[in-house]
């Protein structure tokens, strides 16, 4: 269960968010739900203060990386995209009601270090569950093929529409004074 306390402040960083669905929903791993959360982040990828830089999509939870310049500006950010997720799933499935187990969690991520860590386990999450087992491609659902910053992979030179260029200096640069992201997982 996620806390219910103030969540902290901050100015312009990223932050690591999931969100959990509740039991008994459908797989997220599956080609329809995937194009689903694709079209919802692209409608969402950059709003006034709020952008999607990555995603990984697991069968019952979301983990996305994203940059907010306020506090305000994740909470509008946020319920627009939970909304969004929540109203097309549900569309997709036929469905009513609740998607989403809790509020979702966040961690502002505040040094290269915490940005570098949260970049492994983002891309790396299928593979801690068991459902993404290869090392020489990313996971197809995250947005690993389209990341800049692996070591030992060469993706796509270009940046899908449910992205948006991240812009802090810790998410575009600074991570990668703490060391490399592998794709080989380790």
């Amino acid at each position: 269960m996620v806390s219910h306390d103030t969540r902290e402040e901050f100015v312009d960083l990223p932050l690591h968010l999931t969100f959990h669905l509740i039991e008994g929903l459908p797989n997220l791993r599956n080609k329809r739900e995937h194009a689903t959360l694709i079209e919802v982040f692209a409608r969402c990828r950059e709003r006034e203060g709020f952008r999607i830089t990555q995603y990984s999509i697991q069968g019952n939870h979301v983990h996305l990386i994203v940059e907010a310049m306020r506090k305000e500006d994740l909470t509008r950010g946020v319920t627009g995209l939970a909304t969004s997720m929540a109203r097309r799933l549900n569309k997709l499935w036929n469905r009513h009601g609740r998607v989403f187990a809790d509020r979702f969690h966040s961690r502002v991520l505040k040094s290269p270090t915490e940005v570098l860590r949260a970049l492994r386990y983002v891309f790396h999450n299928a593979r801690n569950h068991g459902i993404w087992l290869w090392d020489d491609r990313p996971d197809p659902y995250s947005s690993g093929e389209f990341f800049d910053g692996w070591e030992d992979y060469r993706g796509t030179d270009w940046l899908p529409s449910c992205l948006a260029a991240a812009r802090t200096w810790l998410l575009r640069i600074g991570w990668r004074r703490a060391g490399p992201v592998r794709l080989s997982y380790g």
